[in-house]
């Protein structure tokens, strides 16, 4: 593994409270030069910003087939420790990056995605690539199309380097056969869920941002636990069109990043009514990107002390408590609202999620039975005997919490929470061997995720300092449906009064 002497455990804890840090700038390939704009000088080019990169290829200063060759070598290095990739497709990803080349020198810029290498969740469909959503019962399986994702994605002129690894079938834990992306903070901590591949790979500058899917929690824990920003916009925002699903009633799309800006930017490309997807939203999206200098002057920022203190482990707390201070003294105004009680109803997220995801891969299900590892084998057979009874009964107590969480998002411009309860922990054995269950005791507490799977609420999630073993906290802004450019305005506020999002794993 190579070192860029970035952020260490030792380093991080040392320097919290510090102020802007100087980080040493190794150029890995000709072409490259140093990244200055917002960041602190000598940032390692794979830990810039996606916006910082994207200014230096429009004005010419650095090419995006550098770019992509630096990112290829660094992923041949790194990710042999981290795994965060299941397929990297060096060559196609070299053409795509010599082709937004020869648009730049024709003048014809796409937009700030253009030549911009990222990473995509290896349950989106790309076309003649192989997809395998963590199944090995999909091995050999080559999309005829793209999914509308990817389509927008290369329609805006981002670089895919490859598809990035998950748990089975997007649901934890991982097929005995295929590797668990790594923490790259502590390779013997957790790293999230479905889309670690993701959280890993964008928060040890192996992309400048991937996307991620999340169904009760798989953008923010991997946001949380790897720390980088993850943005889960409101349901039906971003086409699932050409995305394998999980439990289609609470799926949802979204991009993680190492900025605020940086998700603004993803989303904006992203999303948009798409006639492939049903469930897709035709209505205008924000201009998320164009309000992130608003600021948070008289915005009302939600908070229920009881919510982010029982259960809660003190640090996150207190980085939740400190995130407040910081936005109140930015102009925002603190508004005490209290969350319903029991949001998380046992089994109701359950067996709604076994329910979907067994109609989901009818296909595979029970026909090829033994080609599913054991943990998601269990959910499937699990979802198939759920009774229609209970189903129903489920949807009920998940409509009574969506309008109850609805009702208390409605008198706030931004709710403030934890994105998960914890520090990320250590599993106690191969995650690949572990249940469901004990995956889910990897968190405390679930009620900061799934409630807002239920009522398809936009949640954004954002570092927010590290813990005293030096591991990352998360602070997560949750907004009313349709209004993701308050929460990102509210994150954005936050990150760039703060240092944490400029502290990087040294990997």
């Amino acid at each position: 593994m190579t070192t860029n002497r970035s952020m260490t455990r030792r380093r991080a804890l040392g320097m919290l409270g510090a102020g802007t840090v100087a980080l040493p700038f190794p150029l890995a390939c000709s072409g490259l030069r140093a990244v200055r704009d917002p960041q602190p000088e000598d940032t390692p080019v794979h830990y810039a910003t996606l916006a910082t990169m994207a200014r230096k290829i429009r004005t010419g200063e650095i090419s995006s087939v550098a770019l992509t060759k630096h990112m290829l070598d660094r992923i041949s290095t790194v990710d042999r420790s981290l795994k965060s990739y299941q397929l990297v497709t060096a060559e196609s990803a070299l053409d795509e990056a010599a082709e937004r080349d020869r648009e730049t020198a024709k003048g014809r810029y796409r937009g700030p995605l253009h030549g911009i290498p990222i990473g995509i969740k290896d349950l989106l469909y790309t076309k003649g690539v192989p997809t395998l959503a963590g199944m090995k019962n999909l091995s050999g399986f080559l999309p005829a199309y793209d999914a509308t994702v990817v389509e927008k994605l290369r329609g805006s002129g981002a670089v895919s380097l490859g598809k990035l690894a998950l748990c089975e079938g997007a649901w934890a834990p991982y097929h005995p056969d295929f590797n668990v992306p790594v923490n790259p903070w502590d390779p013997k901590k957790w790293s999230g869920v479905s889309s670690s591949g993701s959280g890993v790979a964008t928060a040890a500058g192996l992309c400048f941002g991937s996307i991620g899917t999340d169904t009760g929690g798989s953008i923010r824990y991997p946001s949380a636990a790897n720390g980088c920003v993850g943005l889960k916009p409101t349901y039906g925002r971003v086409s699932r069109h050409g995305v394998f699903a999980l439990a289609e009633s609470m799926d949802h799309i979204g991009p993680m990043t190492r900025s605020v800006e940086d998700a603004a930017i993803l989303f904006q490309a992203m999303a948009g009514f798409d006639p492939k997807d049903g469930t897709s939203l035709d209505l205008p999206v924000p201009d998320v990107t164009g309000t992130l200098k608003d600021g948070v002057k008289d915005l009302r920022l939600g908070l229920d002390r009881r919510y982010v203190t029982e259960g809660v482990d003190p640090e996150v707390t207190r980085a939740v408590l400190e995130a407040v201070k910081i936005l109140e003294n930015l102009g925002a105004r603190l508004v005490d609202v209290k969350m319903p009680d029991n949001m998380n109803p046992p089994q109701v997220w359950y067996n709604i999620g076994a329910v979907e995801a067994f109609v989901a891969n009818k296909s595979l299900y029970p026909s090829k039975a033994d080609g599913f590892g054991p943990g998601f084998r269990s959910v499937l057979e699990y979802g198939r005997r759920v009774s229609g009874a209970q189903y129903a009964e489920a949807h009920r107590a998940r409509n009574e919490v969506a309008t109850r969480v609805n009702n208390v998002l409605s008198k706030v411009d931004c709710l403030i929470c934890p994105s998960m309860s914890n520090p990320p922990r250590a599993a106690s054995r191969d995650p690949r061997d572990q249940t469901a269950e004990e995956w889910a005791r990897l968190n405390e507490r679930d009620d900061y995720t799934k409630p807002y799977n239920f009522c398809g609420a936009p949640t954004l999630s954002v570092p927010s300092g590290f813990s005293k073993d030096g591991l990352p906290l998360s602070v997560q802004f949750v907004g009313s449906r349709l209004h993701e450019e308050k929460i990102c305005r509210a994150g954005h506020a936050y990150e760039q009064a703060t240092e944490w999002h400029r502290r990087h794993p040294d990997v």
